[in-house]
Parts: structure tokens; sequence; C-alpha cells
């Protein structure tokens, strides 16, 4: 992930790259991909994983749930960001 690549973006590249490999005959499953985007992901989103893994099996997450947390998650810190700003101006 790319500081400056929005979740969505991130999750959208990454399921074409799957859908592809999945066309050619390759089984590649959700929870590979869930790994994937776990691995990768940048250290912001570290309170955003350790609080799931407080209340969840990551092995049993699915790639629907995950991607619903981090969207929320940078919904909500954009929303503060912009916050901040309006309350500087």
């Amino acid at each position: 992930v790319k500081e400056s690549e929005r979740v969505k973006e991130y999750s959208d590249k990454l399921l074409s790259i799957v859908n592809k490999v999945r066309l050619v005959g390759t089984e590649f499953f959700d929870t590979r991909v869930v790994q994937k985007i776990l691995v990768t992901l940048l250290e912001r989103f570290e309170s955003t994983i350790s609080s799931l893994e407080n209340f969840k099996d990551l092995s049993n997450i699915t790639l629907a749930e995950l991607m619903y947390v981090l969207q929320a998650q940078e919904y909500r810190r954009l929303m503060r960001e912009e916050g901040v700003i309006e309350g500087a101006l």
C-alpha cells in the first residue's frame, strides 16, 4: 500500500490481480487475499488490526468484513483531518 493510496483503490488493484490469477485456473482463496492485505497494510492501520485480533479470529475474517473495517477507519481518520483543517481556519 502506498501512503497516498486509499483502501478502496488498493483493494480494487489487488482483487484485479487475484481475478486474473483465478482466470488462468489457479486457486486463490479469499483467506489468502485477507492475509496478503493484512501483511501489506501501512502502520496507520496497526491499531485497527490489533482491535480486530482481540475480537475476531483473523483466519476466519471475510474479505468483505476486512474491507469494511479498513474503509470505516480510513473514513474516520479523513473526517478528523478535515475537522482539524476547518478548525484551523
